[in-house]
């Protein structure tokens, strides 16, 4: 069968509506298909809502071999009721968990979006990441509950598509998202594209990761009138809280105020607790997963944060990659940050390393413009900005820094 390459609302819902008879017989079930970035995988995922099942996303370009072994899990007994999402994640300890989303849940997160974001129907949405991922499957509601325009293209490897994506918006009202790794390759390879369409651009989202303060200062001196947001979400607590940092305050690590359908707490031990219509139904096939992660109606998340005096979120870094050096606890993403600040660092991550007389301590690896790592010049750099316990001791130059797919930094491949 051919793709379809477009549809109006009412080619889509005829289309889903005719798949969603020929899936009748899934009604209660997880049913796994590939969710390519096109009309055909949008209406499938419509029609297993629509049939009673659970739609479940996976990569598009997933091997036989693993799709039929998913599948193969999901038979194993059927997801809690009410399910209408199946959405597998790997969380810090490299296990995969299939993370059961309510139809109520997907409602919430898309209000929440609609109501803090500013979407309308003159919005056109370019979605360019995995649509098996909350980051980017979570805009299709939001923009079908505005009744705007949806626009998918396959990833950023081609930044040009993306610019010609947003070319092809009429007037101001294109929006996306993008995960950090995807804004740093826009201001190093497209900045003065980037620019040049600022007037087509109404606004940004970004999260999934942390996003350097120089990132988000070079992306509000390319896009002044952009409104750019970053946003507090996860598979499990779904879109909890979001913040425009091109609004007066650029603040690396500010997260806003909770959005209409979720609540935010800071547990006495200084972690994000997270409650309200957004979250999970639980782990498919893992009650004792499920009963230590969702407790009382509520997920205490492993981000470290407080409320600022307007009871703004901030983050201070994840319990699972705080570095202890000597005493003294130091988040990576801080030391990482200050790093970022130096012209010539395109990239970098900080881990942790032996040293044979210090014992512990921290190394950067850094990824340049071309040129050789100035150690001295780059540490005295750092120490403006930080405290001498979190400066390096050793660096090291690479080629590129491992990430998730996600543009995560994958700090477990370094651990390992």
């Amino acid at each position: 069968m051919t793709p379809t390459e477009s549809a109006t609302y009412a080619e889509l819902l005829a289309l889903a509506e005719r798949r969603a008879g020929e899936l009748a017989p899934t009604r209660g079930k997880a049913v796994a298909f590939r969710a390519k970035p096109d009309v055909d995988t949008i209406a499938t995922y419509f029609a297993l809502h629509m049939a009673g099942a659970a739609a479940v996303p996976l990569d598009k370009a997933l091997p036989d071999a693993l799709m039929d072994e998913y599948r193969r899990k999901l038979q194993s007994e059927s997801p809690a009721d009410g399910t209408a999402d199946i959405l597998f994640t790997t969380g810090t300890t490299g296990r995969q968990k299939g993370v059961m989303i309510s139809a109520d849940t997907i409602l919430a997160n898309a209000e929440n979006l609609v109501e803090a974001q500013g979407f309308t129907k003159d919005v056109e949405f370019i979605i360019n990441g995995p649509l098996n991922h909350i980051g980017s499957l979570s805009k299709i509601y939001p923009m079908i509950y505005v009744g705007g325009t949806i626009r998918v293209i396959d990833g950023m490897r081609d930044l040009n598509a993306f610019f010609r994506a947003i070319e092809a918006v009429e007037g101001r009202h294109a929006a996306t998202f993008l995960v950090p790794a995807n804004i740093r390759m826009l201001l190093t390879f497209g900045r003065a594209k980037l620019a040049s369409l600022s007037g087509k651009i109404e606004f940004i989202e970004t999260g999934a990761a942390p996003m350097a303060q120089s990132d988000m200062e070079a992306l509000c001196a390319a896009l002044p009138k952009t409104r750019l947001y970053n946003t507090y979400a996860s598979t499990e607590t779904g879109i909890i809280s979001t913040f425009d940092y091109n609004a007066g305050e650029c603040i690396a690590g500010c997260l806003g105020k909770p959005m209409r359908h979720s609540r935010m707490e800071i547990s006495a031990d200084g972690f994000v607790t997270c409650s309200g219509r957004t979250l999970m139904l639980g782990y498919y096939a893992d009650p004792e997963l499920t009963a230590r992660t969702l407790s009382g109606g509520s997920i205490k998340t492993s981000d470290m944060g407080c409320f600022d005096a307007q009871g703004r979120l901030r983050l201070s870094g994840r319990s699972d990659d705080v570095i202890n050096i000597g005493g003294f606890k130091v988040s990576p993403s801080e030391v990482e940050d200050a790093a970022m600040r130096t012209e010539w660092v395109r990239d970098c991550i900080c881990v942790e390393c032996e040293h044979k007389i210090l014992g512990k301590t921290l190394k950067l690896i850094v990824v340049t413009d071309g040129r050789d790592i100035d150690v001295r010049a780059l540490a005295a750099a750092m120490g403006e900005r930080l405290e001498a316990h979190k400066v390096p001791t050793t660096f090291e130059r690479a080629e590129s820094i491992k990430r998730t797919f996600n543009g995560k930094l994958d700090r477990k491949a370094y651990k390992a």
